[in-house]
């Protein structure tokens, strides 16, 4: 099949990677020249994504941020035609899947919502891999929902990245789930890691730090635009993580163990129950 990539940072480097490693044709476009050429004398690449190749596309990956996935589709929904099917791969879905769906149907072509469950701390071509979606769910938001010809050519053509499994929800569901998940994660790490205390962790400091602060080494323009894009449901979250840390910190200014014990059980309880 023919690939088009638009967008060649961690996640778009590492769709071009895994789909090049089993032998598919892969078109990319990045609006950094010296991104494109890398990848392309890498061999992960086979050429430039040209405007008049996009038709010619059996998939079509947007690998942006919210913002300039609409502005992509916008400028290019025209050129598609009725081939390629659009995922975009954005962190937040409901206005990049509001402005993909309309843009789908104005244009014809096919579009759906997407987001691949996997990524590092860290970002940019240079960290992409071609296992890096192996195991992973990949979340779809399609146009119609009992469209099971559709969902079946989706998770044929996303074959070669190696997904666990394929998640169809909403785009409202997905930002819900989002926030907790992932948002709030990243969140929490940043403002973790602002102690003074942090300072003097060397040589005292062990798993527990290192999962708690992983996060904190992110993209702050990509994980602000995603942050504002879904801030309602994000203010939700962080309402209830500062509700929860006070009843902590009660527990701990009335020097109260029974009622820590309570918390610190509830918590563990309630792990085992959502993890199984």
């Amino acid at each position: 099949m023919t690939v088009g990539i638009v967008g060649l940072g961690l996640i778009g480097g590492s769709f071009a990677k895994a789909y090049s490693k089993v032998g598919h044709r892969v078109l990319a476009y990045d609006t950094n020249e010296s991104i494109l050429q890398f990848a392309m004398l890498g061999g992960s690449v086979d050429k430039a994504l040209e405007a008049a190749d996009l038709c010619g596309c059996d998939l079509i990956l947007i690998c942006t941020y919210p913002g300039a996935a609409i502005e992509y589709m916008k400028k290019n929904g025209a050129l598609i035609g009725d081939k390629p099917i659009v995922i975009d791969c954005c962190g937040t879905k409901r206005n990049v899947v509001d402005e993909g769906m309309a843009l789908a149907r104005r244009y014809g072509f096919t579009y759906a919502g997407g987001h691949p469950m996997a990524g590092t701390q860290f970002s940019g071509f240079k960290y992409s891999k071609d296992s890096m979606f192996k195991g992973a769910p990949m979340v779809i938001v399609p146009p119609r929902y009992d469209d099971i010809a559709l969902l079946d050519k989706i998770k044929n053509l996303l074959k070669p990245a190696g997904f666990a499994s394929i998640t169809v929800t909403t785009a409202e569901k997905h930002d819900e789930m989002i926030a907790f998940t992932s948002q709030l994660a990243h969140i929490v790490s940043s403002a973790y890691i602002k102690s003074p205390t942090a300072a003097g962790h060397k040589g005292m400091s062990a798993g527990s730090y290192k999962d708690m602060t992983r996060v904190a080494w992110l993209n702050p323009q990509m994980w602000a635009e995603l942050c504002l894009d879904n801030r309602d449901n994000l203010i939700k979250e962080i309402d209830c993580i500062t509700e929860k840390l006070g009843e902590y910190r009660r527990a701990l200014a009335d020097n109260d163990e029974s009622e820590m014990i309570r918390l610190l059980d509830e918590g563990r309880r309630i792990k085992e129950e959502v993890d199984g």
